[in-house]
């Protein structure tokens, strides 16, 4: 399971992310083109940072991930914030128990690239249609091909901070948008360092494919921006951001 060695790191590393640049576009869309709930489903919610900007925001927010080590570590932060949000362990590619609707369903930072076959995210997508309520939106972000095959591809990532050092290397995969990353962490104990190693992989798709999963799932495609702005993709553009929305026309 991923993250599972370095759940306890996981935020010291990711520190530099710009979690409030998410929360301010999840925002900002559920404003223009929600239906005017604030009931919030936040997918791979992974340690919660994203969950607790929305709470703290208004949103009623449920957190569900598939990693038990990240969302005690949410569970934890939270809690020291004295807020109130559900955590959840869950399979984002199956529909979740719970007995209620939601006005948004938010799947973040790259989450939907771990899912390995397009089979899986038609399965994401659909799950998360069977939980919205009318009108309301999902919103992803996914990698560009652009960023797998012309950053990613045989780069090497390092960090050397106080208390935690890492080697980040990426190759391509066997599969067309594919990227492996091997990494190796060191976490300060004491007068020593443990290592943790962690093997992952992400898969992405061209724009029109994912355009293709999202009216499958019977969702009305809405907008589709790159890296935080409103504009369109461009060749070099690194990350791209879906906005759809459940419309029972289609559904």
């Amino acid at each position: 399971m991923i993250y599972k060695g370095f759940a306890e790191i996981y935020d010291e590393l990711m520190k530099d992310v710009p979690y409030g640049q998410w929360t301010d576009f999840l925002h900002e869309r559920m404003k223009r083109f929600g239906n005017g709930g604030s009931r919030i489903l936040d997918l791979g919610c992974g340690t919660g940072e994203i969950s607790i900007r929305l709470k703290q925001k208004g949103y009623a927010v449920t957190g569900m991930d598939i990693s038990e080590e990240m969302l005690s570590v949410a569970y934890q932060k939270t809690a020291e914030l004295g807020l109130s949000i559900q955590y959840l362990q869950h399979d984002m590619r199956e529909k979740s128990d719970l007995n209620q609707s939601f006005d948004g369903v938010f799947i973040c930072c790259d989450s939907l690239n771990y899912l390995q076959s397009k089979e899986d995210v038609q399965s994401t997508l659909k799950a998360s249609f069977d939980q919205l309520a009318e009108g309301g939106l999902l919103i992803f972000d996914v990698h560009s091909l652009y960023k797998i095959h012309e950053i990613f591809k045989g780069a090497t990532f390092a960090g050397n901070d106080e208390d935690v050092s890492f080697i980040w290397n990426s190759f391509l995969g066997d599969e067309l948008g594919s990227i492996e990353h091997d990494l190796s962490f060191f976490v300060k104990r004491d007068s020593l360092y443990e290592r943790f190693d962690e093997f992952h992989i992400q898969r992405t798709y061209s724009i029109d494919c994912y355009k293709g999963m999202i009216a499958a799932a019977g969702l009305e495609l809405l907008e589709i921006s790159a890296d935080f702005s409103e504009d369109q993709p461009e060749e070099e553009s690194e990350r791209i951001f879906f906005t759809a929305r459940k419309n029972g026309l289609l559904g």
